[in-house]
């Protein structure tokens, strides 16, 4: 005659079966999404198991105990609660109240289009930082001429990178100005018809590059490439660095 703890693990394959729970539910359901793993586990157990509940006095999820007719199931512990929401990001720092502009970081800015002035906006990384320029001095609108400027050897390897990567693609030309190098690319040229970004790197010093840009609307103000790019000269031969490590 089969035992008690025998006749419920039939109750329970039959009716795991007629409600052809699949072996792998648990885990299926867990690997969906880690930010509901309480509720995941909760249901899927309770689903297979629930159902064998009314044939015994006391039925929980677990290791099953009998005495006499009464069946004790310990609980299995529930998993602990995973906090996987990444942090709210914070406003980066900028660069404070730069007055007209025209010096920030380590830089002065020499020469700007006619009528642009500093936008009021700033941002600081430590090691790379910019600034922009715009009609209205508002740092809500849309930037005309943005410079970021890139300083130590982490960041200065970044350009560097960027740079030999445009060239082994053959995008873009290398540029000298007055006795620095730089590179004139248009970036982020976009499959949808969109004109890119006009940009010019500019090396400053061992440890020092600045990337000058022209955003795509601003670029359309001018009669064509070649009075961009002579605009884009003008910015950077104005620009200095005043950093002793420059």
């Amino acid at each position: 005659m089969p035992t008690l703890e025998d006749e419920i693990r039939r109750l329970m394959k039959e009716e795991t079966a007629r409600l052809h729970a699949a072996p792998d539910l648990v885990e299926r359901v867990m690997r969906s999404s880690r930010n509901k793993r309480r509720r995941a586990w909760t249901a899927a157990v309770a689903a297979s198991v629930a159902v064998v509940a009314a044939p015994v006095t006391y039925l929980t999820v677990g290791s099953v105990a009998t005495t006499g007719e009464q069946v004790t199931v310990t609980a299995a512990p529930e998993p602990p609660p995973i906090d996987d929401t990444p942090p709210l990001p914070s406003d980066p720092p900028d660069l404070g109240d730069l007055g007209d502009g025209r010096e920030f970081g380590h830089v002065r800015v020499g020469y700007l289009p006619e009528r642009l002035r500093w936008s009021r906006w700033s941002v600081n990384f430590g090691d790379r930082y910019s600034t922009s320029y715009d009609y209205k001095g508002d740092k809500k609108g849309f930037y005309c001429v943005q410079i970021f400027i890139y300083e130590e050897a982490a960041a200065v390897q970044e350009v560097d990178d960027r740079i030999q990567a445009y060239r082994e693609e053959k995008d873009g030309e290398e540029a000298t100005i007055g006795d620095r190098t730089g590179y004139l690319v248009v970036q982020n040229v976009g499959e949808d018809g969109m004109k890119g970004t006009p940009t010019l790197f500019l090396r400053m010093g061992e440890k020092q590059w600045a990337e000058i840009t022209f955003s795509p609307t601003y670029a359309k103000e001018f009669s064509g490439a070649e009075a961009v790019t002579a605009e884009l000269k003008k910015i950077a031969e104005g620009l200095t660095s005043t950093s002793r490590n420059g």
